[in-house]
C-alpha cells in the first residue's frame, strides 16, 4: 500500500478514529476532525507532492538553511537514544521521508548501514558515503525485496501519513527482531499548539493553519499525543522503549524558516516571528511541542493479514 497522494483522498470522508475506532466529530476548521476518546486530530488536507504549482509555494533552498541547525541538534539526540538502545551493534538503518538526506549521513557516518527514501522530487540532497543512499519513491514502495532493517525512523514524517496503522505494520514486517521505529513528531499537546488552538477560537486562523501546513505539497494529516502513541503502538505490536521530547524552534533561522514559503511577505510574517521570539525562551519549561517516541518490535509479533 503506497502512502501518499493517491491514498490521501479516502481521509476526505474519515469519521473513524484510526487509532481506538471511535467516531471523529468536525473540530475547529471544515478540513479538522478530532476524536474525544483517545484526542487524535485528523485532517482532509490534500497531499500534492511533486505537483509543480505546490512546490512553486517552498523555497527548499531557503527552508533547508533555515532548519538545518535545529534538525542536526535534535538528530545527535535521537542517534545518542539509538545508540544507548543498541550498543556496539552495526545496525541498518531505514530513514522514512529523509528529505535532504542530513540523519542518513550522520547515521552512515557512525559505521550504520542507511537508506534513506523521499517521495519529494524538489528536495535537494547531500553527498552521502559509500554506505548511505536515498532513493525517490514512497514507503514502503521503495523498499526492495528482501530488505530489513534494525531501525526505522520517521523524522517529522509519521505525522504526514494517512494511514498511520498501515505504516506500523509495514514496518513490523520489515524489521529484524527486536527492531525500532523513532518517531519524531508534533505533539498535541504542546504549548505552541495548544496557543495556535485558541487565536484560532478568536479568528486568528493563520498560525493554526501553519502548524497543520495547510497549502503546501505534504500538510499534517494527524495531530498525535504520547498517550494515543502508545496506544497505536501496542495495538501494532510494539512496546515503546523511550518516550520523551525534543526542541521545536531556536531563534536561529526563525525569521528564513517562517518566510521559506514564497507568497509570504515580510509585512505579514513578522506578527508571527515576534511572537515565536517572545516564546523562545520559555518554552524549555512549557509542554513540548514535539515528541520523540521510540518503539520496539515485539518478540514474535507478526503483520495481521
Amino acid at each position: 500500500m503506497r502512502f501518499d497522494s493517491e491514498n490521501s483522498s479516502r481521509l476526505k470522508n474519515q469519521t473513524e478514529c484510526p487509532i481506538c475506532g471511535n467516531g471523529t466529530e468536525v473540530g475547529l476548521a471544515v478540513w479538522h476532525r478530532q476524536c474525544h476518546e483517545c484526542g487524535l486530530e485528523i485532517s482532509t488536507l490534500e497531499v500534492a507532492i511533486n505537483r509543480p504549482a505546490h512546490q512553486a509555494r517552498i523555497d527548499e533552498h531557503a527552508r533547508a538553511d533555515a532548519l538545518r541547525t535545529l534538525r542536526m541538534a535534535n538528530f545527535e539526540k535521537i542517534r545518542d537514544i539509538i545508540q544507548l538502545l543498541r550498543p556496539a551493534q552495526r545496525l541498518a538503518l531505514l530513514d522514512v521521508g529523509a528529505a535532504h538526506g542530513w540523519f542518513v549521513e550522520m547515521m552512515a557516518r557512525d559505521g550504520v548501514s542507511a537508506v534513506g527514501i523521499e517521495p519529494d522530487e524538489a528536495v535537494p540532497m547531500v553527498p552521502l558515503p559509500p554506505n548511505a543512499e536515498v532513493r525517490r519513491g514512497f514507503f514502503p514502495d521503495a523498499v526492495r525485496d528482501g530488505e530489513r532493517f534494525d531501525v526505522i525512523s520517521f523524522n517529522d514524517v509519521f505525522e504526514h501519513l494517512p494511514h498511520p496503522r498501515q505504516a506500523l505494520a509495514a514496518c513490523l514486517g520489515l524489521l529484524n527482531e527486536r527492531g525500532l521505529v523513532v518517531l519524531n513528531l508534533p505533539d498535541s499537546r504542546g504549548t505552541v499548539y495548544r496557543l495556535t488552538r485558541a487565536a484560532y477560537r478568536l479568528g486568528l486562523r493563520r498560525p493554526f493553519e501553519r502548524m497543520w501546513q495547510v497549502g503546501l505539497p505534504s500538510p499534517h494529516l494527524q495531530y498525535f499525543a504520547t498517550p494515543n502513541l502508545r496506544v497505536l503502538a501496542d495495538r501494532a505490536g510494539f512496546e515503546v522503549r523511550h518516550a520523551g521530547t525534543l526542541a521545536s524552534v531556536t531563534s536561529n533561522g526563525l525569521w528564513r524558516r517562517i518566510r521559506f514559503e514564497s507568497d509570504r511577505s515580510a509585512l505579514s510574517a513578522a506578527p508571527m516571528w515576534l511572537a515565536a521570539m517572545s516564546l523562545v525562551p520559555v518554552l524549555r519549561w512549557l509542554p513540548a511541542d514535539i515528541s520523540l517516541v521510540v518503539l520496539e518490535k515485539r518478540d514474535g509479533a507478526h503483520v495481521h493479514s
